[in-house]
């Protein structure tokens, strides 16, 4: 039996080196130092404003207890300016922090966002096809948001909460007996060691939630991404308990985690009660033998609202952090993924003189248990064609993927215009070759944008004239939207021959000096099939051109055919060559051809009878 996990996106890492994972952060901050200088420094004076209100408080007090029944104009102006003034600094100075900081975080999640696409878009296509979309895409959103957390937490409240705790107990250390002092510190070590031991014990419960998260949208995108499957299959209900399995997990630890965050807040209440009432008993003992005066207990009691206020929600925040922490670190492991294929430090630019492809030798596997490719050998010359043919499973679709370096060779050598493209740039590398895939993928935009797609600076005139040799006009033409018709999810709104068709335009717009058309017309109809392989007969005539093909008639002029079967050329030459050799090419062209006597018969007695009836 597959377990509920199997697909998931990876389990949060319990041994994360934090404080490496922030450093690894900080270049995204970093960017406007000067704007994090001031921030902090609006912070710390607005601290000095918060601890300086319960100082001018007492003194007013004071003054008022020791002349009981005065007016309130017999305290001096200054103070109660003073105090005025304080509040509207310390309101102040927040206000500013928070909006010079705005730019620092925003910039970081923006900085953090785009190099996690970047390093995506870098990492192999091996990465790719073992990818859960759902579950990646679950985390990076929580993986930028989490450096906005991060940042929020350290710079709005463990920094403050700290800096006022250090005034507070030197201010009370300093004017009043050590008692004071030491309840203060007592009472924040146990609290944070509290704090630290319950959160540490019930994080793995976050963890959980995380991985369920992800792999309950991990399977809803699966699921969406599917429709028609589902629907073919009557599936609805057995995604639906898929996903209802994955959530009431995801449940059972949000509740515990719930649970136990409701423990421990409970726990920081009445530490913090204890704390409290400790200080405010030495209080109330010291008016009472006059040691201390009214404004004494004002400010007293004062200082506790502010250190112990923020102190209670520091709890929240440290749980937060913890989990901000854990949805960064799925981030830097994935930013730590290392690239498969990757450009040499001295990789030089492609440029063609001849557009020939070699390969030489080439042994491919995906894997150790299975051979893919052995010991290829093949060159297409300057503008001639070289089509490859055989069975399902014969390695023909890998020579495409090993041209384009989406995989590096085991062994033996690929040669694009006689360099080795290992040697070469891989950018350059895809420049000067165009590809029309097998299953066509369309970006979910409009019909003129998957066309320009190839050249994106192309004109309107030039998508047009690639739209009509790929014989796709008319059609588009004829949609109510014409070329701004948006195709949908991957192309979801075209059938499998308009989307080939688009992709026939596509790489005509590019119009590299080598071409790769991989059973490219496979989900056309004859006419259209007939109409294209025209088209594409004519602009490969002074192109290099690979063809990839299950139907033989579209190859027959092919300047060479390779037969491939379990990886290795079995056979080569000429069709009539082929022919001529009555092997593997021989059985297959006889049984196609056979195929299609049928399929012309079937459609004669289905224009008979339609005839007829007429």
């Amino acid at each position: 039996m597959r377990t509920i996990a199997r697909g998931r996106t990876e389990k949060a890492n319990t041994n994360r080196a934090d404080w490496a994972n922030i450093k690894q952060m900080l270049p995204f901050v970093w960017a406007y130092k000067g704007r994090v200088m001031l921030a902090l420094s609006c912070l710390m004076l607005s601290k000095l404003a918060m601890v300086g209100i319960p100082v001018i408080l007492k003194y007013i007090v004071d003054i008022l207890d020791t002349d009981a029944g005065a007016p309130v104009a017999a305290v001096p102006i200054t103070l109660l300016l003073a105090y005025g003034f304080l509040r509207f600094s310390n309101a102040g100075f927040n206000e500013l922090r928070d909006a010079l900081f705005a730019r620092v975080r925003y910039h970081a999640m923006n900085s953090l966002s785009v190099s996690t696409l970047k390093h995506l878009h870098r990492l192999s296509l091996r990465f790719h096809l073992e990818r859960n979309t759902g579950a990646i895409s679950r985390d990076l959103e929580r993986g930028a948001q989490s450096i906005s957390s991060i940042l929020n937490y350290l710079v709005f409240n463990i920094i403050p909460t700290s800096a006022e705790f250090l005034l507070v107990a030197g201010i009370l250390y300093s004017q009043y007996d050590s008692h004071f002092a030491i309840i203060i510190f007592f009472t924040v070590l146990l609290y944070v060691g509290f704090t630290l031991a319950v959160t540490e014990w019930r994080m793995h419960y976050r963890f959980d939630m995380n991985a369920y998260d992800s792999t309950a949208n991990g399977r809803a995108m699966d699921s969406l991404m599917n429709y028609e499957t589902v629907k073919y299959f009557n599936n609805e209900e057995h995604e639906i308990s898929r996903y209802r399995k994955t959530m009431l997990l995801w449940e059972e630890a949000a509740v515990k985690s719930q649970s136990t965050m409701s423990l421990l807040n409970f726990g920081q209440g009445a530490i913090i009660a204890i704390g409290v009432t400790g200080i405010m008993y030495l209080a109330a003992e010291g008016v009472a033998n006059k040691s201390l005066s009214l404004g004494d207990l004002v400010l007293i009691n004062t200082m506790m609202l502010q250190l112990f206020l923020p102190l209670n929600f520091l709890g929240i925040i440290y749980r937060a952090l913890k989990y901000a922490l854990a949805d960064m670190d799925m981030i830097i492991r994935l930013l730590q993924k290392p690239v498969e294929i990757v450009d040499k430090e001295n990789a030089s630019t492609l440029k063609l003189d001849q557009a020939t492809v070699e390969f030489r030798q080439v042994s491919f596997n995906y894997d150790d248990n299975r051979t893919i490719l052995s010991e290829i050998n093949f060159k297409v010359e300057d503008g001639k064609k070289l089509a490859i043919v055989g069975p399902s499973g014969a390695g023909k679709s890998t020579i495409a993927r090993l041209l384009f370096r989406f995989y590096d060779v085991n062994h033996g050598k690929i040669l694009v215009g006689g360099k080795n493209i290992a040697d070469i740039t891989q950018s350059s590398l895809r420049q000067v070759i165009g590809i029309v895939p097998q299953d066509t993928v369309l970006f979910n935009d409009t019909i003129f944008y998957n066309i320009q797609y190839a050249r994106p600076q192309a004109s309107e005139a030039e998508v047009i004239k690639a739209a009509k040799s790929a014989d796709i006009h008319d059609f588009i033409q004829n949609l109510p939207e014409g070329y701004e018709t948006v195709v949908g999810e991957r192309g979801l709104k075209l059938s499998g021959g308009e989307k080939q068709r688009v992709a026939i335009a596509r790489v005509l717009l590019k119009d590299p000096p080598i071409l790769v058309f991989d059973e490219a017309t496979s989900s056309l109809d004859s006419r259209s099939e007939k109409n294209i392989l025209s088209e594409l007969s004519s602009i490969s005539r002074n192109k290099t051109t690979l063809v990839i093909a299950h139907r033989l008639s579209t190859i027959v002029d092919a300047d060479h055919i390779i037969v491939l079967d379990k990886g290795q050329v079995k056979e080569q030459g000429s069709h009539q060559q082929l022919i001529e050799l009555n092997g593997t090419y021989a059985d297959l062209w006889a049984i196609q051809q056979k195929k299609k006597k049928t399929e012309k018969a079937i459609e004669a007695l289905s224009s008979a009878v339609e005839l007829s009836n007429e």
